[in-house]
């Protein structure tokens, strides 16, 4: 995992903004961005280092044929490699991770002031050390099921497999960090985040 020695010296306020799937963190994010603040995205930051020629030869050298006739990368092959393989997955994950971190890092370090960075697997791999602070979004696993299965057309089994995998949000122990609890509107959830705001 990459360290904030690693990455350089910080020139922004860097805050997480983490959650559990379906809790409402892009939508956070959106509000953020609205304000005009800095947002980042570890999956935008990801798609974009599929596109890098130099990255996708490190994971061909690791993974094999997972290649198109073009040379690009194939998802639906990577991802039949490292579902079926932890350790695979394992391997994913260290080579991806830190370069998502570095990535992001240096484009918040560009923007300078606070800047909020969304990171769906920050307790997973234990990166909540390497920002200035975290807001966690919690919301009724009811509302997440819903809102996961419409999004994504999938079975509300399918979306309830996929929460019991991750990160227990329900006996998480955030006492340290900013909660925000989505279970209303959005007039709700925007006046949590400005008092939010007023405390960074």
């Amino acid at each position: 995992m990459c360290t904030q020695a690693k990455i350089g010296m910080k020139q922004s306020k860097k805050i997480a903004v983490t959650g559990g799937i379906g809790s409402g963190k892009s939508t956070v994010l959106k509000i953020l961005a609205d304000k005009e603040y800095a947002v980042f995205s570890c999956d935008s930051i990801y798609a974009d280092l599929l596109k890098d020629k130099n990255f996708i030869e490190k994971l061909s050298q690791r993974f094999g044929d997972i290649l198109d006739c073009k040379g690009n990368l194939d998802r639906k092959k990577l991802a039949a490699i490292v579902f079926n393989d932890d350790r695979a997955l394992a391997d994913l994950n260290k080579l991806t991770h830190p370069a998502i971190y570095n990535e992001m890092f240096k484009r918040a370090d560009e923007t300078g002031g606070v800047c909020f960075c969304e990171v769906p697997l920050l307790f997973e791999d234990g990166s909540q050390n390497l920002f200035d602070d975290v807001i966690v979004v919690m919301r009724d696993e009811e509302q997440r099921i819903k809102s996961v299965s419409l999004r994504d057309n999938l079975s509300e089994d399918s979306v309830v497999r996929r929460i019991k995998s991750q990160f227990d949000y329900n006996n998480g122990n955030f006492e340290k960090y900013y909660v925000i609890h989505n279970n209303g509107d959005m007039t709700a959830l925007t006046a949590q985040i400005d008092k939010i705001l007023v405390k960074l």
